[in-house]
């Protein structure tokens, strides 16, 4: 076997872990033993391994800034006082509150990013399901799908926008111009799929009337906390900084003024952050690393610049191909491949904007696909329910599809690009 396709291999069979999850082990374990493997068997130099590690550090800041900020709020009993206000205007409705659920995901994913989406909005939806004592799965599922759905409403709305523009990033009001329609087509395919899928469970009747919770001060300080995070946010990429280290700071910093203000110990607070996610997602970052060593960047740059006189065309064709690669090796490392595959063919920009799409929406097709998901899947957890992979994998069949082709159709016929 070939050098390349030893890394393959090993690349393959790490993902398959991860999705497939062999003996209910972590996600995290079959990463890292991937990972491990490519420079254990000498696939891959350790300094690239090294290398492929601290690609994720923006990443990993970011992730425990969000947990901190969403382990906080769920402990203060925020999420409980929101869940009243989401019972009450959904007026014993379950289709109002899928409704509800699904345009507060769209704004929190376009001004908080789709992973706050996963880790902040995912336990409200919980609380107010219960409150209203509903089938919680439905909207539980807006969370994950909107998540991804909505991530290219905004430069801010996934990290993988980052990756894939990197410093070609366009300004804002561009950034309008070209996605605004592809935005609102996958955002609303996707919300009909949901509720054409969910309809049975959203016609039985649910509460009206919920008793009203308190908001503790630890709660509001957690609050204010998120809002003033999400400025911070738009502030980060409007200066085109980084969103990591201010998400961290942003989150520990609310975290200790509730510690204060509560008077508690740090411990429980740390305990309810989800370590795992962070080995998982460094696994994948050296997943990629070594995929890019055999070449594969090269070689794929080849194709869009064969493809560069037919634009349109090229870029149906490689979105389509994106999205289901996400769903191959999730959209995080999927995002940081296509990043270096557009800028070594310097594609054109209808091309990297399809690609973008399929970074941010093809992973709505799996679980596993992007890490919204798996943080997604990690919440529910918590709370005790679980949905599995070929589940997920049958519902995103009838969801994904029909939003891609039309976000894309969006992209390449809107005004954006005329």
């Amino acid at each position: 076997m070939t050098e390349p396709a030893a890394v393959w291999l090993v690349a393959g069979l790490a993902t398959a872990g991860v999705i497939l999850r062999p003996f209910r082990w972590p996600e995290a374990v079959w990463a890292v033993a991937g990972a491990l493997a490519l420079g254990l068997l000498g696939l891959l130099p350790w300094g690239r391994v090294l290398a492929g590690v601290m690609r994720g550090a923006d990443v990993y800041l970011f992730l425990v800034g969000m947990m901190l900020l969403a382990d906080v709020a769920r402990r203060e009993g925020l999420f409980d006082w929101l869940a009243g206000f989401a019972v009450r205007a959904a007026r014993g409705s379950g289709g109002r509150l899928l409704a509800l659920v699904y345009g507060v995901g769209v704004l929190v994913t376009a001004f908080l990013s789709n992973d706050a989406t996963a880790v902040v909005l995912t336990p409200a939806v919980f609380a107010a399901a219960r409150a209203a004592r509903a089938a919680p799965m439905p909207h539980l599922l807006a969370c994950a799908f909107v998540a991804n759905a909505a991530s290219f409403v905004l430069p801010i709305s996934n990290p993988a926008n980052l990756v894939v523009f990197g410093a070609g990033l366009p300004a804002l009001g561009e950034w309008m111009g070209r996605f605004a329609l592809p935005s609102v087509l996958a955002v609303g395919a996707t919300y009909g799929a949901l509720w054409l899928t969910q309809r049975r469970v959203l016609a039985e009747p649910i509460a009206t009337e919920v008793a009203a919770v308190p908001l503790p001060r630890g709660g509001l300080v957690a609050g204010i906390g998120i809002v003033v995070t999400a400025a911070v946010l738009l502030l980060a990429s409007a200066g085109g900084r980084d969103l990591g280290l201010p998400t961290f700071l942003a989150g520990v910093a609310t975290a200790a003024l509730v510690l204060v203000v509560t008077r508690q110990a740090p411990w429980g607070v740390l305990a309810g952050v989800s370590w795992g996610v962070l080995p998982l997602v460094a696994g994948l970052f050296v997943l990629v690393e070594g995929l890019a060593s055999t070449g594969a960047v090269e070689a794929l740059a080849g194709l869009l610049r064969a493809g560069a006189g037919e634009p349109r065309e090229t870029a149906l064709a490689a979105g389509a191909a994106v999205a289901v690669a996400t769903n191959l090796v999730n959209n995080l490392p999927a995002g940081l491949l296509a990043g270096a595959v557009v800028g070594a063919a310097g594609a054109d920009p209808v091309v990297a904007g399809a690609i973008l799409i399929g970074v941010d929406l093809g992973p709505n097709l799996s679980v596993t696909g992007s890490l919204a998901t798996i943080l997604w899947l990690v919440a529910i957890r918590r709370e005790g329910l679980d949905f599995g992979t070929w589940a997920f994998l049958r519902l995103g069949l009838v969801v994904m599809p029909p939003a891609l082709l039309l976000a894309l159709a969006g992209l390449v016929l809107g005004p954006g690009w005329r």
